[in-house]
């Protein structure tokens, strides 16, 4: 297979619900990109749960383009690194040299939410499954709502360094602490909220990189589904979908988690960030909670969910974005001193899939 890089990345800045189409949300980040690499772009592929029809094609003559394929993706959470793993997939192929990658969100689109999923009972917002994670978590580890806080408040002081945040003040481990209950022992700051938002990725082929300043190389991925709905979880301490996706994207990158410099991971709850610090093996199982305060590996710098907001399509499209500026050293007041190795973490549906990526400068 041919080499992947990403030459370029850009995100919208993540805002509360307003009138705008999601295909003027979509198109904004796509404008620096095209401005710097042209318009020769082979494919153009949209991460978004918004129910318009044809909406890639809708995309690509909104910005002028005309690739040789379109595709839209919706896969929940995980939409945006289903996208750059397919468009991955093309170049390395040899079917496309270019494939520019946009994800794209409204707060309120119809299709955030899977209610096709019987299992959850009358429960049909996340909170709830994250509820059960954190008192599983609590109950076999030790792990407390402290700790869980301080997931809270690290990202939220990522994100106040973060000009795209949608939260940009940070908190305190008082005010997480004392937010509003929803679900024991979730409560408000532990959540993430929903928002508009977009970001965009432009993927090349090595041969299309000679012209590209620092690509940043899509060095291993790893995928696993287990099914749609909540009863796919056998173990509500960790997700065997996250490990398994890590352990291929380790084993394609042929490194181990002590080499990661910087990361982004799924924290669209705090529990969920606690237990992917084992998932990944960056913490030994049960000692999650306790690595929240290390030092060695930079965990969302721009914020994570947390801190940003959560545009489902979006999310995984910015969190590959944030580790390519990361890594080609254009990070701006967030950039991590000497990085080279990056990862992306992403889930959907209580974890029910998941999707890991190793970059490398």
């Amino acid at each position: 297979m041919r080499r992947v890089a990403i030459s370029s990345a850009a995100t919208s800045r993540f805002a509360k619900a307003a009138e705008r189409p999601i295909f003027d949300i979509a198109c904004e980040p796509c404008f620096d990109i095209l401005k710097e690499s042209g318009k020769d772009v082979d494919a153009v592929l949209f991460s978004t749960c918004a129910t318009e029809q044809y909406s890639s094609t809708i995309v690509s003559e909104m910005l002028g383009l005309k690739p040789k394929v379109s595709q839209r993706m919706d896969n929940l959470c995980n939409s945006g690194t289903n996208a750059i793993a397919t468009a991955y997939s093309l170049i390395a192929s040899g079917l496309c040299e270019s494939a520019l990658v946009v994800g794209a969100e409204k707060a309120h689109s119809e299709g955030n939410r899977l209610v096709w999923d019987v299992t959850r009972g009358s429960f049909n917002f996340p909170v709830h499954w994250a509820s059960m994670f954190a008192r599983s978590h609590m109950r076999l580890h030790g792990t407390t709502e402290e700790q869980m806080a301080q997931v809270s408040v690290k990202n939220h002081r990522n994100a106040a360094r973060n000009e795209n945040a949608l939260f940009r003040k940070p908190v305190t481990l008082k005010q997480v602490m004392e937010s509003k209950m929803i679900a024991e022992p979730v409560k408000l700051l532990d959540c993430s909220a929903p928002c508009d938002g977009a970001s965009a990725v432009l993927l090349l082929s090595e041969e299309k990189t000679k012209k590209a300043k620092n690509p940043v190389w899509i060095k291993g991925i790893g995928q696993q589904t287990n099914g749609a709905s909540f009863a796919s979880n056998t173990d509500f301490t960790a997700l065997d979908t996250a490990k398994k996706a890590a352990n291929e994207a380790y084993k394609m990158a042929r490194i181990k988690p002590s080499q990661v410099d910087v990361a982004e991971l799924h924290d669209a709850f705090t529990i969920l960030e606690i237990m992917a610090y084992e998932d990944l093996g960056f913490a030994k199982k049960g000692e999650g909670g306790r690595f929240v305060g290390q030092d060695g590996i930079a965990i969302n710098p721009r914020g994570g969910i947390l801190g940003c907001g959560h545009p489902v399509g979006a999310t995984g499209v910015a969190q590959v974005a944030e580790i390519t500026l990361q890594l080609s050293g254009r990070a701006g007041r967030r950039q991590v001193k000497g990085c080279k190795t990056g990862l992306v973490h992403n889930l959907a549906a209580a974890g029910s899939s998941a999707t890991v990526m190793v970059l490398g400068s």
